[in-house]
Parts: structure tokens; sequence; C-alpha cells
């Protein structure tokens, strides 16, 4: 499964450049994790602030949001870095999501609603899961970049339907990409905080 997902960022790399700036997509690993939980807070921060209030938002991330380590062990959550052309920089990881073979649908490591078991590809929806942008990166295709990769991924297990449960700010761009809404969920966060997501499904084309 490693070398799968492996093959498909490196399949997105050969397609997404530019003469200014290439991406690539590769598994995060237990080292980027620090790095990971700071690109989260930030871009629930700045991002999703125009669709949940600053109460939500705090609770979110003491919460829900967050790394979910099964997913980086699973070697199915994906980060993209930047790096200019032609420099010697390290690059910069500026997007992480993935996709799941578990029942959990959302809700990172702290989350208690967790359901760790396998899916059956004949007859359950791959989860897309955990996406985040970090706000200095937004709205330059990277979003839909790790979108397709998580997918593709998906697909080569073997899985024919995605679903998730979208932020009302991640939806926007799910609607784009083909997904469908089938329900409005508001989660119980802390004491009488919720969170309005929503549950979209699509089936793989």
């Amino acid at each position: 499964m490693m070398e799968e997902t492996a093959r498909v960022g490196r399949f997105f790399l050969d397609r997404i450049c530019s003469m200014s700036q290439a991406f690539s997509i590769r598994p995060a690993v237990s080292a980027d994790i620090p790095i990971l939980r700071q690109l989260i807070d930030a871009s629930v921060r700045r991002l999703q602030s125009g669709d949940y209030s600053p109460e939500q938002i705090d609770s979110a991330l003491r919460t829900v949001f967050g790394v979910d380590t099964q997913l980086v062990n699973d070697g199915t959550y994906l980060l993209v870095e930047a790096a200019a052309a032609g420099s010697q920089k390290k690059p910069v990881i500026v997007a992480c999501g993935g996709w799941s073979k578990r029942k959990t649908l959302y809700g990172g490591d702290r989350w208690r609603d967790r359901q760790d078991d396998m899916l059956d590809p004949a007859t359950d929806a791959a989860k897309i899961r955990a996406f985040f942008i970090h706000p200095d990166w937004a709205r330059q295709g990277i979003g839909t970049l790790l979108l397709d990769a998580c997918e593709s991924a998906a697909r080569a297990a073997g899985f024919s339907r995605f679903e998730m449960g979208a932020t009302l700010t991640g939806a926007k761009l799910f609607q784009k990409r083909g997904y469908v809404a089938m329900a409005r969920q508001d989660v119980t966060l802390e004491g009488a905080i919720t969170l309005p997501i929503i549950h979209m499904v699509k089936r793989a084309e």
C-alpha cells in the first residue's frame, strides 16, 4: 500500500509543475506530525473563519480537528510539498489530506468517536479524510491535486465509492469535484458547542 501511494504521488509530481513552482505529493511520516499540527491550526483559523465562529474553531481544534496517526501509520495520509524551480532549499509542506480503508469518517487522535475497523472495498466507500491547506497556499489548485491523488490511490485499493464528513468550507471544493451532499450533521464538541458538517458521497469514475 505504501508503494502504491508513493507511485500515485510521483505520477502527480510529473503532471503538476509550473515554471516557477513544483508541487509533489508523498505519504506523511511520523517526523512530519509537528509541522502538520501547525499547518492544521493555521488552516482552520484563517480559512474556516467565514463559516465557523471563533468559539467553534477553538473547540474543534481541541477535539475533532488534528492529525490522525492511524492514517499516517497506514500510509494513506498524504502531504503536498512546494519547491521553487531550481531552488536548493528544502521543500515546504503546504497541504495535507488523505483517504482511509477504515470506518472512522472524521476526527484526529483526540476525537472520541473512532472506528478503526477495516472497510470492505466491495461494499463500503473509502473515506476521504482531513484535508487542510495552508492559508498562504490556498486557491492554487492544491486541494484538487490532493483529492485526485487520494481518489486514485483508493481506486487502486479496490474502492469504487468515496464518502466524507466535509466542513462547510471544504464542501464548496468537494461539490465542484462531483461530491453530492447527503445530510447536514451537527457534531457535538464541548458542552453546547456544535460544529455543522456535511456528509458527502461520490462514485468513482
